[in-house]
């Protein structure tokens, strides 16, 4: 079965900037990545297929990048212009066979979790 690694996270201040990965130890149809803050259920922030399509959450949307690396099976985000309200645990998943094409972020949709990576964006 799929494994799979994030890194990246850290403490930055506000306007700052982070790379998080996602390593795979196998092909995946659609890597999504979530964040969950103390308290709260988890929240869609972006994912990527195999074939490249991606989505966004409004809140993150131009201020957060996902790009795959098809070669390593990592997949990326990057974050720019972070704000307080980001800091959040993040986590990476890996969809099933039906989010080949169409990769909705619904926590349902995915099969395999990573353990996560904190972020946290101070004033």
């Amino acid at each position: 079965q799929v494994q799979l690694v994030e890194s990246g996270g850290d403490s930055v201040q506000t306007g700052g900037s982070l790379i998080l990965s996602c390593a795979a130890s196998g092909d995946t149809y659609c890597i999504g990545w979530f964040r969950q803050a103390p308290g709260l259920e988890f929240e869609g922030v972006a994912s990527i297929t195999s074939g490249g399509a991606t989505r966004y959450a409004d809140s993150v949307n131009a201020r957060f990048n996902i790009s795959r690396d098809s070669d390593t099976n990592t997949v990326y985000l990057r974050m720019t212009g972070l704000k307080p309200e980001d800091t959040s645990k993040y986590y990476c998943a890996a969809g099933g066979p039906g989010t080949k094409v169409f990769c909705p972020l619904t926590t349902s949709n995915f099969l395999i979790w990573g353990r996560g990576t904190q972020v946290t964006v101070s004033s």
